[in-house]
């Protein structure tokens, strides 16, 4: 979730640069606006697709650079994930 304000590419480009070298692709997938997201902001996903040439990523792996993607975009833009 992130102001209105936020271009939706500054987060796409806060993702990726958070998540580091494993991520293979991004695709934004849905832009909600509505209960329960506050007024004046919106929720945008992602899917987010990592992968490593020479081995299996473990889950504990692609955890990691999805919460330091989700990190990323806080740390940038004041984004937060959105619970429900």
């Amino acid at each position: 979730i992130v102001d209105e304000s936020v271009p939706l590419a500054a987060l796409e480009a806060s993702v990726v640069a958070g998540a580091g070298e494993l991520l293979e692709s991004v695709r934004l997938f849905d832009i909600y606006r509505g209960a329960p997201v506050p007024a004046g902001k919106k929720s945008a996903a992602f899917a987010l697709r990592f992968r490593a040439a020479d081995r299996t990523l473990t889950e504990s792996e692609v955890a990691a650079a999805r919460d330091a993607a989700v990190a990323r975009a806080a740390s940038d833009l004041g984004a937060r994930q959105r619970a429900e």
